[in-house]
């Protein structure tokens, strides 16, 4: 439960400008599509994966690391590690089991016999959309558990992408095809509440001093 007294408390010391960019933000994020990376080498292609989150409007950000754990690249991030929620599994299926039990279908970004492609996937339903290692693809825990396959319609030589760009093309086409539906793909007050808090904080230098403060007045 947010502290709201405690919220308003911290907004004092930003400055209007930012409060109404936090706002205006939120108001376009969505947890109907989230994204999840499995054990990609290359640490600047999973920065540049939550890049591509931020920029779209994708909050959650899925990362598993079950035989790479590494930390985010902040250069490639650009500051996006602030602003997106960072979910680490060390393992696949818990992964898979854990979105799946949040309701999410899980979604290969895959060719395959029984794909489909991006402009034609159903944005209906949440989905949780994985993206899988440069040189191997997506394993097969997420191709025998995935209820959907979807890919990039290409006409060149070239078969593939790099992961960072896939994931940017497919990122950016759902979510603007998702903010011109009817579809309720916002975040909840709670959430939006709870994201406010948490930016709040990330902005204020000497956070802990300001609590001390705020608690030591409460008393």
């Amino acid at each position: 439960m947010i502290d709201l007294d405690y919220l308003a408390y911290l907004e004092t010391i930003l400055t209007d400008n930012r409060k109404e960019r936090f706002l205006e933000v939120l108001e376009n994020r969505t947890k109907h599509f989230t994204v999840a990376v499995e054990d990609v080498y290359q640490l600047h292609n999973t920065s540049a994966v939550m890049r591509s989150c931020e920029v779209f409007g994708i909050q959650e950000l899925n990362v598993i690391e079950e035989r790479f754990g590494k930390r985010i690249d902040k250069q490639i991030a650009m500051g996006a590690q602030k602003w997106v929620d960072i979910i680490r599994h060390d393992s696949v299926v818990g992964c898979i089991n854990s979105l799946k039990e949040q309701g999410y279908q899980i979604i290969a970004t895959t060719p395959h016999e029984q794909d489909c492609t991006v402009e034609k996937f159903d944005i209906s339903k949440p989905a949780a959309l994985f993206f899988g290692t440069e040189k191997e693809g997506l394993s097969q825990e997420v191709m025998q558990n995935a209820d959907g396959f979807l890919k990039i319609p290409m006409v060149g030589f070239t078969e593939s992408l790099n992961i960072s760009v896939s994931a940017a093309i497919i990122i950016q086409d759902l979510t603007n095809r998702l903010r011109r539906s009817d579809i309720d793909w916002k975040l909840t007050p709670d959430e939006i509440l709870e994201k406010r808090l948490d930016w709040t904080r990330k902005s204020i230098r000497n956070i802990q001093s300001v609590e001390s403060r705020y608690y030591q007045d409460k008393l």
